[in-house]
């Protein structure tokens, strides 16, 4: 059995409540995870308000950017005992016609921590073990990787699917907590990157790791971004077409941006998640030869891929991220609530360590 300190939401916009249980050792194919930390996301946000309901039943555990130590294995999960991890955030069942085709997230069966089981702000939690992280090598940075289950990775599945190659223009609209990684991203595939946001800060962030160009969209109205990147791309000597473009913002604002900006063969990666409907004319994408398209989250085989960028150093995690106390998530939704935070808020189990033991 293992002790869990954990924090419920047992009712929308209502505080998380602190709570202890005990849990027997894992099933068949599980693990129980010892909590490095866990990535706050504008899901789990959406969720705490009452914006978005959850698939388990209230009280639940939110959370599904985790990165941990496995201390206990099922069986047929043996290996992964003693391991460092990052849990992707979204966990197909690897057996259906779905994922026979390689579309995991259509997968009836996938497992979303934090909204289909009890996630990982808590010190323990117990996931499935197919489709784990190894993140030997980086133990010292274990509680910083915990964006890689989601914040990181679901912006590189859209690069992925956009086709981005050397020499392309990428545009991304919003560089916050999941558009900051995609500037950094695309620009070590070789792309040149312009970035949109509204807060100076995440524009002067992007332009230190990665981006060539920032603008600021309530300074400059749409026809003057346009001009403004047209401007760009004929100076540098940039493709005229077939831009790739990314709304990594979760607004209604941003999503009417990046659908403005679209241009002949363009392609739109729509990352970013708002509840609110948004008024769109989509015969532009007939009459551009454009095309819009979706991701939910990553294709699980992309994760090792993704470390290995971090290994390399092209991709900075530190400058993106800010570490708060788990017995903190109060404050940090509310900060959240309030606009508040310039940075993905990660919190860290207290008493937990990010390596082995």
């Amino acid at each position: 059995m293992a002790r869990i300190r954990q924090w419920e939401m047992r009712a929308a916009n209502q505080p998380f409540a602190a709570a202890e249980r005990e849990v027997g050792p894992p099933g068949p194919g599980e693990v129980l995870v010892r909590v490095a930390a866990c990535g706050v996301c504008h899901t789990d946000f959406g969720f705490w308000a009452g914006e978005v309901k959850t698939n388990h039943a209230l009280p639940l555990v939110l959370g599904h950017e985790i990165s941990g130590v496995v201390e206990e294995a099922g069986p047929g999960a043996e290996r992964w005992r003693g391991q460092p991890v990052v849990v992707p955030a979204v966990l197909p069942c690897g057996e259906c016609d779905a994922c026979r085709r390689g579309r995991y997230a259509l997968c009836p069966r996938q497992i979303f921590p934090g909204n289909d089981i009890d996630g990982g702000f808590a010190t323990h939690v117990v996931v499935p073990a197919r489709h784990l992280c190894s993140a030997v090598g980086l133990e010292d940075r274990l509680p910083l990787l915990s964006v890689v289950a989601d914040a990181l990775s679901t912006p590189y599945e859209a690069i992925v699917r956009s086709g981005l190659r050397a020499g392309d223009l990428a545009i991304f609209v919003g560089v916050g907590g999941v558009g900051g990684f995609g500037v950094q991203i695309a620009a070590a595939l070789g792309a040149t990157v312009v970035a949109v946001d509204p807060a100076a800060a995440r524009r002067e962030l992007a332009l230190r790791h990665g981006a060539a160009l920032a603008l600021d969209p309530v300074a400059l109205d749409v026809p003057a971004l346009r001009k403004a990147v047209r401007g760009f791309v004929k100076e540098r000597g940039l493709p005229a077409e077939e831009w790739k473009l990314f709304e990594t913002s979760g607004t209604t604002r941003g999503q009417e941006t990046a659908f403005a900006l679209l241009g002949k063969g363009a392609h739109l990666g729509v990352v970013g998640f708002t509840p609110q409907s948004t008024p769109l004319m989509l015969s532009k994408l007939m009459a551009l030869d454009a095309r819009a398209v979706g991701n939910w989250g990553c294709a699980p085989e992309r994760y090792p891929e993704i470390l290995d960028l971090v290994r390399a150093g092209k991709i900075a995690l530190e400058p993106f991220v800010e570490i708060h106390p788990l017995s903190e998530i109060n404050q940090v939704f509310q900060a959240m609530a309030e606009h508040k935070l310039e940075r993905r808020a990660v919190l860290v189990p207290e008493g937990n360590t990010g390596g082995t033991r």
